[in-house]
């Protein structure tokens, strides 16, 4: 073997090739330039005020965008989450306010969202409906529960949480007296989740499924069961955003959660998990996230008024969507 030969067989060389090709090195580098610039331009961007005004925002829809990314890669999509978290979460508060014990009112609160889930993914697989209709219609079943429980007005847990500081301290403590307590739920969620998916034989199903249906079928993939779980998995996580949520905000607003399902789904595209399944990781989603919420920073710190900010957020969506797209024909063409 020559020199040349062992150069190419190195792997440190290939993880190297690796690297530069990975969507998430992409997203690292823009995303750290996006810092340099702001701390430049604006002196408050760099305080700590306001990075921890960014970690906070960030854990209720990183943990959702979790659930997002594993529901997008078995082939799925989930408008629901968002729904589902206010449900959720209103069942919790609910069970709050009629004197149950804070962990067995999560607990309804989590069952309802996991239930909630396991529906959709039976009616997807049974009935062989699509993710995008299923979901789209329990986005208004599960707001109208939260309606029909609350009659549309919101649930205050003022009074419950000063006797209850360890659910308090979820949504609004800190550790040390700096870092979000809700942050570091997200970031154990997302660690986890991240070497989850890159290390288990369970999460490779997942990617089967959705990369090609009936290949992972005819492998003895059980796909129907596949898709189900991605389902449950993904309301669950809504379900602990709840938590998060609930305590954060000392209750329930009926509009909670609306249009966190776009979020969700816009850090995923962007973080390339594909829109075809099959395709994407934990932490490429997550950075997608960061640079949304980046943006959506700048444009607060600038006083970019808001028509415009939802302008520039869906330009760079699509933008990101049209990357995908051809990002999938020019693999297509290469293996072909």
């Amino acid at each position: 073997m020559n020199e040349t030969q062992v150069k190419k067989s190195s792997p440190v060389l290939d993880f190297f090739k690796r690297l530069k090709n990975a969507r998430e090195t992409s997203l690292i580098l823009i995303i750290v330039a996006i810092c340099i610039v702001l701390s430049i331009t604006n002196p408050y961007f760099a305080k700590w005020a306001n990075i921890q005004t960014l970690l906070g925002s960030i854990a209720i829809n990183g943990i959702l965008t979790i659930g997002m990314i594993i529901v997008m890669i078995s082939g799925g999509l989930d408008l629901s989450i968002g729904a589902v978290m206010c449900m959720s979460m209103a069942f919790s508060a609910k069970a709050i306010t009629l004197g149950v014990p804070p962990i067995l009112a999560i607990l309804i609160g989590l069952v309802g969202a996991a239930v909630c889930g396991f529906v959709i993914g039976q009616i997807v697989t049974k009935l062989n409906l699509s993710h995008f209709i299923v979901t789209l219609c329990f986005m208004g079943i599960a707001r109208g529960v939260v309606y029909v429980m609350t009659s549309g007005i919101s649930i205050s847990l003022v009074s419950n949480l000063k006797t209850m500081p360890t659910l308090a301290f979820i949504g609004s403590g800190y550790i040390g007296g700096t870092v979000p307590m809700s942050f570091v739920i997200f970031l154990a969620l997302a660690i986890a989740a991240d070497l989850y998916a890159r290390k288990s034989s369970g999460m490779r199903k997942v990617y089967y499924t959705g990369s090609n249906e009936m290949a992972a079928k005819h492998s003895g993939i059980k796909i129907n069961r596949v898709k189900v779980l991605a389902c449950v998995a993904c309301s669950v996580l809504a379900g602990i955003a709840s938590v998060i949520y609930m305590s954060k905000y000392s209750g329930v607003s009926v509009s909670a959660g609306e249009g966190a399902e776009m979020t969700a789904l816009s850090a995923a595209v962007i973080g390339g998990v594909s829109m075809n399944g099959g395709k994407g990781t934990v932490a490429g989603g997550l950075l997608g996230l960061l640079f949304i919420v980046l943006i959506q920073d700048a444009m607060n710190l600038f006083s970019v008024q808001a028509f415009w900010q939802d302008l520039i957020r869906y330009v760079i969506v699509l933008l990101a969507v049209i990357l995908d797209v051809l990002q999938e024909r020019a693999r297509k063409k290469k293996n072909s």
